[in-house]
């Protein structure tokens, strides 16, 4: 199977002068469900090379086994610094896509279009996707065939209002991934703050915060097996 990683390429929060990026557990959790099941992996991202790493994310409290095995591995490494751009790849080529968070994915990923056709030709192709954190926030201009949002009706989740007030960054960020989700008429519902929570609706999958990334990996994994048989 092939699946393709879509990282952002933004790395200011804001204008509070701080760095933000990709979050590493999300990258590194789904990573490895993906590499030891035996899966090819594509990493790209709107600018390409290597892309901004989210620093608290890789503080001692946020690391993890796996944050620390991908930091550990020359092979993960290298492809993080060679990321594809995404306007070089197609949704064609791969089995499903996986978008992790941090916030970089709500400045970049969300206004992409680019980004924003390539998750609309997955689903329209019938291919899984999985978007986990602040990346559902990306959904927030994609659409169906017949021009409606393509989150409404359907059952999501993502990074919800009170996580983002306990991180501080409610006036920070451009919008509220729970509130934009919900405002696009998606079913939105979530687990305790920093709980893992993980929803399927059809073809989509999301997750709620750093901790839901490996288990909707897993999901995703499932869901391609089913759809391939």
């Amino acid at each position: 199977m092939k699946v393709l990683m879509v990282l952002t390429s933004h790395d200011q929060l804001g204008d509070t002068g701080r760095k933000t990026g990709f979050w590493l557990e999300e990258l590194a959790a789904p990573y490895y469900r993906f590499r030891d099941a035996g899966w090819e992996i594509t990493l790209a991202s709107p600018r390409g090379g290597r892309p901004p790493l989210d620093p608290k994310s890789n503080e001692p409290e946020s690391q993890t086994d796996l944050t620390r095995r991908f930091e550990a591995d020359p092979a993960a490494e290298a492809q993080l610094d060679a990321t594809l751009r995404l306007d070089s790849v197609s949704a064609d080529d791969f089995d499903t896509v996986f978008y992790p968070g941090g916030h970089g994915p709500m400045w970049d990923l969300a206004e992409d279009t680019t980004s924003i056709r390539l998750i609309e030709q997955t689903v329209r192709s019938g291919k899984a996707i999985a978007l986990v954190c602040h990346a559902p926030g990306a959904l927030r201009h994609t659409r169906t065939p017949d021009g409606a949002p393509l989150v409404a009706g359907r059952r999501v989740t993502g990074f919800t209002d009170s996580e983002e007030e306990a991180v501080g960054l409610t006036k920070v960020v451009p919008f509220l991934v729970e509130d934009e989700l919900v405002a696009k008429g998606a079913e939105f519902s979530k687990a305790g703050d920093w709980e893992p929570y993980v929803v399927t609706d059809g073809l989509l999958v999301t997750g709620q915060n750093p901790a839901s990334s490996g288990p909707a990996a897993d999901r995703l994994i499932s869901m391609v097996r089913s759809l391939r048989g």
